[in-house]
């Protein structure tokens, strides 16, 4: 299966009242089973803050508020200083007059935030709700680029991280709340990292190959290019390794390795079953790929709608983005009620993205990505097998 993520005005506004509904829904009893201290705790170990530094939490207003008390807490315990809870404002924002005179304020806003946080702030942890819309976002993001402070990501109930399965009913925001909370509390974060890293020497060695049952069969190379391990590990040590800017966001829970491939080596071909374009629902669906580039749209019925995206979104939109492999066994598919935990961070879900990889060291730029995922794939690599179907079968 595959399942496209995308980023446009449209989904951003449906996307909140989703998340909306989300929230509503996580007030229920089951939540009271949540341990907020617990995972309070587990964040600032990831951080693994030495005595003084400086800590401050960004996040929306209503969602996870039951966090924020432990966090500061835990801060405080751990040595570190307590900065504050700063919240962004509600999105996506009105229109007409008042949309622009926030649009505008927003960049200044931008701007005054990161001389407040450069030499201030040393870490930062993003609550549910916190996107890269917000001015107080992108200003932390603009000093992580330039190579200084760390970030957690807690997106949790936010920003979409649940990937729906056709055919599958949305889990229920209980659910996933709890499966959230056991891999962020369970996980065997040195296992993990250890798997991750033997996956990182694989791929450097040789070449990897992703098909699915659907028709999907792509070739790529990883060169010298960054690999991004997401293994929970937010400590100041390991931002001295840091190449690219997601190597400084890091995110809990923790499971997936992502890299952008050599553009040049990406060949062949992925097809989507069903997908959605510009609203539209587009059947069989595939992408023909030469040096990384979309060189052929086909599909059963809505191949107009795909082109009329791409072609929006400029030249970028028609290159390969991103190969990413979920390798946490706590965040895998469910048996029962399939879903997508957590952007595919599980153990065997593939990610096989097109658009702007800048941010993971890559050379297209354009602004637009797609997101699109894999339940079902098979991973070699240097002709080894590491994934049969969506089961990971080998560095488990």
């Amino acid at each position: 299966m595959t399942l496209p993520r995308t980023r446009n005005a449209a989904l951003a506004a449906a996307g909140a009242l989703l998340l909306l509904a989300s929230h509503l829904q996580a007030q229920t009893s089951a939540r009271a089973e949540l341990d907020w201290s617990a995972l309070a705790d587990r964040m600032v170990r990831s951080l693994a803050l030495t005595p003084g530094e400086r800590v401050l939490l960004v996040g929306h207003p209503g969602f996870a508020p039951e966090l924020v008390r432990p966090l500061r807490l835990a801060v405080a315990r751990a040595g570190g200083v307590d900065m504050g809870h700063l919240e962004v404002l509600s999105h996506p924002w009105p229109g007409g007059t008042d949309g622009a005179a926030l649009a505008r304020s927003a960049e200044a806003a931008r701007e005054t935030f990161r001389d407040m946080y450069d030499g201030r702030v040393d870490a930062t942890i993003f609550l549910p709700g916190a996107t890269s819309d917000h001015p107080a976002y992108r200003a932390i993001q603009d000093l992580l680029n330039a190579g200084r402070g760390r970030v957690i990501h807690f997106h949790w109930e936010a920003n979409g991280s649940v990937v729906t399965i056709p055919g599958q009913p949305v889990p229920p925001a209980y659910e996933v709340d709890l499966a959230y909370q056991r891999a962020v509390l369970e996980t065997d974060y040195r296992d993990l990292a250890a798997r991750q890293r033997r996956f990182e020497a694989a791929m450097r060695a040789g070449e990897v190959r992703v098909t699915t049952p659907s028709g999907t069969d792509i070739r790529f190379r990883i060169g010298d290019r960054p690999v991004n391990l997401q293994d929970g590990d937010a400590s100041a040590a390991r931002m001295e390794r840091a190449r690219i800017l997601i190597d400084r966001e890091i995110e809990l829970p923790a499971g997936a390795v992502r890299v952008a491939p050599l553009e040049e080596t990406v060949q062949g071909r992925i097809v989507f079953p069903l997908s959605t374009w510009r609203g539209r629902t587009v059947r069989d669906l595939a992408l023909d790929f030469e040096d990384g580039t979309i060189v052929a749209v086909t599909a059963e019925s809505g191949a107009d709608a795909v082109e009329a995206e791409l072609d929006a979104a400029g030249e970028g939109a028609r290159r390969f983005r991103e190969f990413a492999l979920g390798l946490n066994p706590l965040l895998a598919v469910p048996e029962e009620g399939r879903w997508i935990p957590y952007y595919g961070y599980g153990a065997g879900v593939v990610r096989l993205s097109i658009g702007d990889n800048l941010e993971l060291g890559g050379a297209v730029g354009g602004g637009y990505y797609r997101w699109n995922f894999f339940e079902d794939a098979s991973v070699w690599v240097g002709g080894e097998r590491w994934v049969d179907g969506g089961r990971l079968v080998m560095g488990s």
